[in-house]
Parts: C-alpha cells; structure tokens; sequence
C-alpha cells in the first residue's frame, strides 16, 4: 500500500474562525487581492479585519464559475495593484479562481501552458503567491485542494491546473458564513460535498486515511443535508455540512473521484448548469452501473463491498445493501429538487461527445473501474 496526503499548510476550523484572517494576512503580505463571489456586503467584515490588521486589499469580483480569461484579468489587476497575497473569499468558483490566479503571479508564460487535456500540461515549477482560502458555502472543498477547475467556452469544457504548489497557505471554513446561503444554493453545493465524500470511498485510489474521514462525512451529511436545506438557520447542520465539505475537498485530493466527476466537467462546459447539481443528477445512475459492472467484470473488486457500506451509512439500516444506497440518494435529489440535465439543454444527440469527452476526463481515472461506452452512455442518458 503506498499513498501520500497533502493539504493546505494550515486549516483553521469553527464558528467565528474568520476573525484569524485579518492577523495571518498581515504575515503573508501587505497587499491582498480579494478574490470574492459574494456580494460586497457580505465580503465587507473581511476587508475590515485586513484594514484592522495594516493590509490593503484590491477587490476582484467572480460572479459565475471561473474562465480562463477571467484568470487572465485578475492577474492583470493583481500585477497593477502590486498585489503580494491573494484571499478567495466565496464559494468554489471564487476560490479556484485565486489559486490560479496565485499560481500565474510567481510562474511564467500563459495559462494554457499549465492547463490539462486542452492545453499543455506542463509542470508549474514556482510556489503561488501566498493564498488564504475561505469559503462561504459547503460544497467544493476547494479550500484543501491542489487544483482549479477553470472553464474554456471556447473548448466548452472545463480543466484542470494543477499542483501541490497551487495549495493554500491557510485553509478558514467557519459555517457562520454559510448560515445566509439560500435553499437552491444550499442543495446544489451540498450535494457536490455529499459525491466528494462518496467516491473517493470506491475509487481504486482509496486509502485508510481518507476512508476514515469520508465515511465520518457521508454520515453527516445524511443526517444533516436535508435540514440545512429546509432551516438555513440550523447551525449544527451547517456545521456538519461544512466539515462534509471540507473532508471531500481533502479526500479528492488524496484519493481521486470518480465517473460522477469524469462527466461533470464536460457537462459544465458544455451546458450552463450548476456543478453541484450536475454531480447530484449522475450520482445515483454512477452508483447502479459502477455496482452492475463490478459484479459482471471484476466481482473481488473491494469496491463491491464498499457499495454496501455507503447504503449502510446513508441510510442508517444494517442490512441495507448498494441498491438501497442508490434509492436513498435519489431520494434526496427529488426532496431538494435536483432537475433532470435535459433543463440544462443536454439533448440525447449529446451523449456521444459527452462520453468522448468524459473518457479523457482525469477524474474518470479514479473510478473503481473502466465503464464502457456504453455503460457511460447509459449513466448519461437515464440523467436526461
């Protein structure tokens, strides 16, 4: 058994942890470039506590899922700001941003030198400029990983920029953040919290390490998705909700994911549709082929088992078996109104390209085994 695990140099977890940004701020840098995607109302306490703390902060605004040339543009402004620190302050989209943003500061040539399967992959050879993660939903767990998902409408698909250099300096999840976040949005981030605590548990990069943390999250979340959905106010489901996120971002990074993940950056770059609620849809119709297809092809794979263990998990019945979890998950995609990807505009003439596209994904790498075309294009199409 060999493994390695990394993650940010330092997390700092619970209510009112925010209050730590503003003294390790001033440790890194002097100049902040605040890569936020909340409204300036809400990011207001932030640049209080840099203020209070002698950092000056430049405020660069994500309002959807990150591009690359939005990277480009904050960069820009960072190099005219004389930035020295970048802070994402949002949710995954605003993080993921000011990594890769952290990331061009110190490294040379252009984005695409640096992005996966549409660019050139190559080595980022320099540490980012100093980065302070916090997120403000729970759902990406991009505050512990090493890569950015960034989008190329022109490719219509979304890649990765990767390195153990790109990961924070310091990690901050505190849940009173996530208290205001609206049901739709709640659902949609929880749900990608709730597949990143999933399939690292079944992908063939599985470890002891992660397991104990994802099957600590998966139970959380089971007990805990639905009511921070229906009461926002809920602090001990936000809570949990924000350790789920936070040990899916952990696991991902140090045990892969899975089909699940494969499809959802194509999906996203293709169709304008929420990441979580992409990942939401495919889940269950992952769990019933990935199951069906261990057990024609490779039925001594431990991912079998594991299957059966999740079911036990999620739905709290010791005898419950795979199918049961895959119930229960689509259970809870109808309660929190997960729609079906045709909303998006997915078509079935899409299925092809999607497929091919899915097969080159890297997520598509860690799932317990290789799917079929045609297993791939029956997950795709039963999402519709």
């Amino acid at each position: 058994m060999t493994f390695e695990f990394a993650t940010a140099g330092r997390i700092v977890f619970g209510r009112g942890a925010l209050r730590q940004v503003g003294p390790a701020a001033a440790g890194m840098g002097r100049r902040a470039l605040v890569v936020s995607g909340v409204a300036e109302e809400r990011a207001q306490p932030l640049l209080d506590l840099l203020a209070e703390n002698g950092v000056a902060a430049t405020t660069f605004t994500v309002t959807d899922e990150p591009t690359t040339d939005l990277v480009r543009r904050g960069v820009q402004v960072a190099f005219e700001a004389a930035c020295d620190l970048v802070i994402g302050f949002g949710g995954g989209s605003a993080i993921d941003t000011g990594k890769a943003i952290a990331a061009m500061l110190t490294n040379p040539g252009d984005l695409f030198d640096y992005l996966e399967v549409i660019g050139r992959g190559g080595t980022i050879s320099r540490p980012a400029a100093p980065m302070i993660a916090v997120p403000t939903t729970a759902g990406t767990g991009a505050e512990v990983t090493r890569n950015a998902v960034l989008a190329s409408p022109e490719h219509r698909v979304k890649v990765s920029m990767r390195s153990p250099l790109m990961l924070p300096r310091l990690a901050v999840v505190d849940p009173e953040l996530t208290y205001s976040v609206p049901p739709a949005v709640t659902a949609s981030t929880g749900l990608d919290a709730l597949t990143q605590v999933l399939e690292p548990y079944v992908s063939c990069r599985a470890n002891p390490l992660i397991d104990a943390l994802v099957k600590e999250g998966m139970a959380r979340a089971a007990r805990s998705l639905r009511r921070a959905y229906e009461h926002g106010d809920d602090a001990s489901a936000r809570e949990d909700m924000a350790l789920v996120s936070l040990f899916g971002g952990l696991a991902l990074a140090n045990a892969g994911l899975g089909a699940v993940h494969g499809f959802a950056g194509p999906l996203g770059g293709m169709f304008h549709a929420p990441h979580g609620a992409i990942c939401a849809r495919l889940l269950p119709f992952v769990m019933e082929v990935n199951v069906r297809a261990l057990k024609a092809r490779d039925p001594s794979n431990p991912a079998l088992q594991r299957y059966d263990e999740i079911a036990r998990i999620l739905t709290g019945d010791p005898r419950a078996a795979a199918a049961d979890g895959a119930a229960w998950v689509m259970d809870l995609c109808t309660a929190l109104q997960v729609p079906p990807l045709s909303a998006y505009g997915m078509t079935a003439a899409d299925v092809p390209t999607l497929v091919e596209k899915g097969a080159a994904a890297s997520s598509m790498k860690g799932n317990p085994l290789p799917l079929t075309p045609d297993e791939m294009a029956e997950i795709l199409t039963r999402a519709l």
